[in-house]
């Protein structure tokens, strides 16, 4: 086991378990604008309910996503010291403004908006709504930005420093920022996070309405739910659309290895699943033929580059890049389905399905984790062996200095403590969720209510 290696795992593993929370934050910050909204408007006292009971399981959240967030700041530092140093002026004004602008102003509101209640009018506390989303959104805008930047640099120069160690400055700012993909990136990104932020409503409210709890309560944030899920899987599958033709464009040997592409011919299929044999050069599965040709140029006739037109130590793990990628889009495709289930639910008026199918909806909140956690893997397995796209190698980015038992301490506690973390986040979630909302009203008149649609 080698530092980079190592380096390689305990970023990796770090990574995954933060970006458990800042979709769920984005995600559940917008929720809270329309339920808000309409407690204003309404002025029903089930909206209020609604509002505060998924504000505080934001801010647990927003909690976990700053404690397991600052450690992978110092890693980079720590791991990566000559990759920190290669980018350091690009991600230093990046990293600053994304404090400044976007944790400042999320931060800032947040305790105006848990602790405000009564003690500010109701437009005050509207307004500190409002600002939080657009902090936790504006915050995903920075980091997405300097990530794509990684993939597909821009506005910068090499400069060579006095001790001959070479670093990219940035040369024109908004260019850096607004690189080739950037803006697709940020909205897949942020699409990502609603689709987050809506499974975790449409899984506890399917929950209670299994459980005939909080029927009111669970039935508003079940229509919340799918609504935002149907309408953002739309969306998310236009802007995957427009990424990948990004891809094609500027970085044709990640896309190959997507689809596991090995030879340059028309009709290039795309496929819904397989197994790739990297040695053979073959792909095992379901192909549909002239999809990705399709996808790429609106035409099923021509070529997608293969991987056989790249020199051969510059393809990334085939197989690994194959798979996080189709999972993504059966999650995808899970999704979609979940909400669709929901718009029959809502059609119907019925809000309780076949056990296995309303467990399937308590469940699905893991599938935008797991797309969020692939399409991450995907896009930085595919991208390698670069750390920075076509400028700094993986291999030339990790720290010299940290040996391996250095680095193996380090990713042992690393793994201790966030799984602790995680462990807590599951308990006080748990408990939150089974604490209900205190409802006072009684059960069965909630019950006898939706149940013969007057919802």
């Amino acid at each position: 086991m080698t530092v980079e290696i190592l380096s390689r795992m305990q970023f990796a593993f770090t990574l995954t378990f933060h970006y458990i929370y800042p979709p769920l934050s984005i995600g559940l910050s917008l929720a809270l604008i329309f339920m808000e909204g309409m407690y204003l408007k309404t002025k029903l006292k089930v909206w209020e309910d609604m509002t505060k009971f998924w504000l505080k399981i934001f801010a647990l959240t927003f909690a976990l996503e700053v404690a397991t967030g600052i450690p992978l700041q110092f890693s980079l530092g720590t791991n990566w010291a000559r990759y920190s140093r290669f980018v350091g002026d690009v991600f230093g004004s990046a990293l600053s403004a994304e404090g400044f602008f976007a944790f400042l102003i999320e931060g800032g509101f947040l305790g105006l908006l848990l602790f405000g209640w009564k003690k500010v009018s109701s437009n005050i506390h509207f307004l500190s709504t409002i600002l939080v989303s657009f902090g936790a959104h504006f915050s995903a805008f920075w980091i997405v930005a300097v990530n794509s930047w990684m993939q597909y640099p821009a506005g910068y120069e090499l400069v060579t420093q006095p001790d001959g160690t070479v670093v990219a400055q940035v040369t024109n700012w908004v260019q850096m920022l607004f690189n080739p993909t950037a803006i697709d990136h940020i909205i897949h990104v942020l699409l990502s996070a609603w689709l987050t932020g809506a499974f975790l409503i449409i899984s506890v409210s399917a929950y209670y309405l299994m459980k005939k709890q909080h029927y009111e309560f669970a039935v508003r944030s079940f229509k919340l739910g799918v609504l935002m899920a149907f309408i953002t899987g739309i969306l998310q599958l236009i802007s995957a659309d427009f990424l990948a033709r990004d891809i094609a464009r500027y970085n044709p040997v990640k896309l190959a290895a997507f689809e596991g592409v090995f030879e340059t011919k028309p009709y290039t299929p795309a496929y819904a699943f397989g197994w790739v044999d990297v040695e053979k050069q073959k792909v095992y599965g379901l192909p549909i033929p002239g999809l990705l040709s399709f996808l790429v140029y609106r035409d099923f006739k021509p070529t997608v580059l293969g991987l056989n037109e790249f020199p051969y130590e510059e393809w990334p793990l085939i197989q690994p890049v194959f798979q996080v990628y189709h999972l993504m889009i059966i999650c995808w495709g899970l999704m979609m389905f979940a909400s669709l289930m929901g718009l029959y639910m809502w059609w119907k008026r019925k809000w309780v399905l076949a056990p296995v199918l309303q467990w399937f909806l308590v469940l699905s909140v893991i599938l935008p984790q797991l797309a969020n956690i692939a399409g991450w893997y995907s896009s930085c397995i595919g991208r390698q062996l670069w750390l920075v796209h076509k400028l700094l190698k993986t291999s030339e980015g990790f720290s010299e200095t940290v040996t391996v038992a250095q680095n193996l301490i380090s990713f042992i506690l690393f793994v201790i403590v966030y799984l602790l973390f995680f462990v807590l986040f599951l308990f006080l979630l748990d408990k939150k969720i089974k604490h209900g909302q205190n409802l006072t009203e009684d059960q069965d008149l909630y019950r006898d209510l939706y149940l013969k649609d007057k919802s």
